[in-house]
């Protein structure tokens, strides 16, 4: 995956692991108008009609892996359903991007269409709707400040744990990636691992959570009782076609995707690259601006562009993805070499990024003490 080498923008002619700038002479408002205005626009309809695409081939793998996989040899069908997997997983990721949008009213016009359909496809893809919304609102309103971002918070170099200096060898990055991309946003959910610290235990599924303010608790709940409602379905379906068909049909395929999440939001937001900010430096659009591009290849559009549209998604969130390509071609020019898009194939990325970004430390030569920038051990 990846285009790996691919030169069409002077952002991909210069040493992609080069340090962005951090001090951009331009404003939100300059970005927004260099922005067609069109691109502004959501359409319920428009919108609508990706659902019901990504739904019609999400049943059309099912018919078939169902259909016919269980009529093949034994070796053949060991073969075939990893072959489902993968791409059950890709067109259920791209739902799960969709109902992303809705948390960022990027949907529709209207924020309890955005909201009834987002709740939705993240029940069903094993995702708190309300909860997750509101704690990714925080991130984006605080991207790469190590004092109040919500996910993906380096460590400084006194703080790496024991067993991260243990495993910093290649069968321990081997590890470190398969546990995060497995279980990394289950924990996150459940435990708000590598989360902003509270001061006190925090997840995503307890109303009373200080992830949440006073006006979000309720929805907090609305959203357990969307899990549940969904775990309750699927033990029905257990019971009716047994456990191995239900892990097999639906329950692997939504591993998958949250396995292509946290893949794809690692990549957006761990490169040598970019820095982050204690609170002496920090301000929003130098957070919004440390993030890159990444591209997916062919699964760009199964993702809806999610992959190489995430610089603009952080400077203004709610422009649909079918927009969202124009939209950061059209702020390229105003961003100049705070744009960043990196093509090195996806998995070389993800190695290079797990053995180079282990701690931040500001530089020691540096008038700016509160930039921080990544390192390896």
């Amino acid at each position: 995956m990846g285009a790996g080498g691919r030169m069409s923008d002077p952002s991909e002619g210069k040493n992609i692991l080069e340090r962005v700038p951090i001090d951009p002479p331009f404003t939100l408002s300059d970005l927004k108008k260099a922005i067609p205005a069109h691109c502004f626009e959501r359409s319920v309809i428009r919108s609508s009609y990706y659902v019901v695409h990504d739904l019609i081939v999400a049943y059309v793998f099912y018919f078939l892996a169902n259909t016919y996989i269980p009529l093949l040899p034994t070796p053949w069908a060991y073969l075939a359903w990893p072959v489902y997997w993968f791409c059950q997983a890709s067109i259920l990721t791209g739902l799960w991007v969709i109902g992303h949008e809705c948390g960022h009213h990027a949907f529709s016009d209207y924020q309890l269409i955005d909201d009834a359909v987002g709740f939705v496809l993240h029940s069903a893809l094993y995702t708190p709707y309300f909860s997750w919304k509101y704690s990714h609102q925080n991130h984006h309103a605080n991207t790469n400040s190590l004092d109040n971002d919500e996910v993906y918070i380096p460590k400084r170099k006194a703080k790496v744990a024991v067993y991260s200096k243990l495993l910093n060898n290649p069968p321990g990055r081997v590890f470190t990636l398969v546990f995060r991309l497995t279980l990394g946003f289950p924990l996150y959910l459940l435990t708000n691992i590598s989360g902003k610290k509270y001061g006190r235990f925090a997840n995503h599924f307890d109303p009373l959570s200080p992830i949440f303010t006073e006006r979000e608790r309720i929805q907090v709940v609305i959203s357990d009782i969307g899990i549940l409602a969904v775990l309750y379905a699927t033990k029905l379906l257990v019971d009716a076609k047994g456990a191995a068909w239900v892990t097999s049909m639906y329950l692997i395929p939504v591993l998958g995707v949250h396995m292509f999440f946290v893949l794809i939001t690692y990549l957006h937001h761990t490169h040598l690259s970019l820095p982050h900010y204690d609170s002496t430096e920090w301000n929003w659009i130098r957070g919004a601006l440390s993030t890159i591009d990444r591209d997916f290849g062919f699964l760009n559009r199964v993702f809806h562009d999610v992959t190489h549209t995430h610089v603009l998604h952080h400077l203004i969130s709610y422009i649909p993805h079918y927009h969202a390509k124009e939209a950061r071609d059209a702020i390229k020019p105003v961003l100049g070499e705070f744009y960043k898009i990196d093509r090195t194939p996806i998995f070389k990325a993800m190695w290079r990024e797990a053995k180079e970004c282990i701690y931040i430390e500001p530089d020691e030569d540096s008038e700016h003490k509160g930039t921080y920038w990544y390192h390896k051990m």
